[in-house]
């Protein structure tokens, strides 16, 4: 059974900041965001011809769809590519609980069809795999993934879909330089030999890894990343450190270079977007090409941080 032509971006826009109240501190992100600001980005973002945006009906409980919605407003539809989530965690209690996220999602995106639509977390592969079926049969989602899932779940959701004549047509799950769980337990192998692409998520480690914070200049107080990420932002500084030696040699800078590296790596980075400038280090990434000796460089300094940043809701990947 065919379904409209995947497009797969080279980059990918993340909105989970997007989530957050607005006021600095605040949040998950603690990154104080103002519409004004988001619509600048998304100007920029159409302008340079990067139009994949993936949000989640989690992420501030439905404000990121919200804003995003809002922001998007102005663009034909046709311009560009919305990515969202049914949260098996988040579920309703009606009898089609998937659809019933779903048309909650159109209404806050202001549209009647999304392009890519996830089961965000394997709670029961059996159980909700199958609700994506008449969802793609209607036409309301185009495309649909799977995010967090282990290799093993990745095949039984595959072999669920396939059945009705679909497939798993993407996947998306944590992977940086300082968490490559999904290479080491097998699973950007099997998208490669499938032909599946593999979008990755906190590429930059919500941005421990974009050069920006240090010891002397921690990630905002109050925020759960800051609770994450500020303890171990010392073992951190020889990688950041080499991320910007490398982009210095290029005119870019380390969250750049860090996803150069996701691209080199066969994978669709999903990097979170507040500011334009953010817009111009993803065109900057596009074209940095790193040596094979940078690429080593990169993951013997990604080794030796010792960190594990694996989230409170990821399931382990490597068994």
């Amino acid at each position: 059974m065919a379904t409209d032509h995947l497009k797969v971006p080279a980059v990918a826009l993340g909105t989970w900041a997007w989530g957050d109240s607005g006021e600095s501190g605040h949040g998950y992100f603690g990154s104080g965001l103002t519409r004004a600001g988001l619509q600048e980005v998304a100007d920029k973002a159409h302008a340079a011809g990067i139009s994949f945006w993936d949000t989640a009906m989690v992420y501030g409980m439905g404000r990121s769809e919200t804003v995003l919605g809002e922001v998007l407003k102005r663009f034909a539809r046709g311009d560009y590519q919305l990515s969202t989530k049914f949260t098996p965690q988040a579920a309703g209690p009606g009898e089609h609980p998937v659809a019933d996220m779903l048309e909650q999602s159109l209404a806050r995106l202001g549209t009647d069809y999304i392009d890519f639509y996830w089961i965000h977390n394997p709670a029961d592969v059996a159980r909700w795999t199958p609700h994506l079926i008449p969802l793609l049969e209607s036409g309301k989602i185009k495309h649909v993934g799977v995010s967090n899932h282990p290799l093993g779940d990745i095949e039984f959701a595959n072999q669920i879909l396939g059945k009705a004549g679909f497939r798993v047509e993407a996947i998306q799950n944590h992977y940086s330089l300082l968490y490559r769980d999904s290479e080491h337990a097998g699973i950007l192998d099997y998208c490669h030999e499938q032909g599946i692409p593999f979008f990755a998520y906190m590429v930059l480690e919500q941005g421990a890894l974009s050069g920006k914070y240090g010891p002397e200049h921690p990630l905002p107080e109050g925020s759960n990343r800051a609770e994450t990420y500020n303890g171990m932002l010392p073992q951190l500084k020889a990688l950041t450190d080499g991320l910007a030696s490398i982009g210095r040699k290029r005119g870019a800078a380390a969250p750049e270079v860090a996803t150069a590296w996701a691209i080199a790596k066969g994978v669709t980075p999903i990097i979170g977007v507040t500011k334009p400038h953010h817009i111009d280090g993803l065109v900057r990434a596009r074209s940095i090409v790193l040596t094979s000796d940078d690429m080593a460089e990169l993951e013997t300094l990604a080794d030796a941080a010792g960190v594990n940043t694996r989230g409170w809701w990821e399931r382990e990947m490597v068994i």
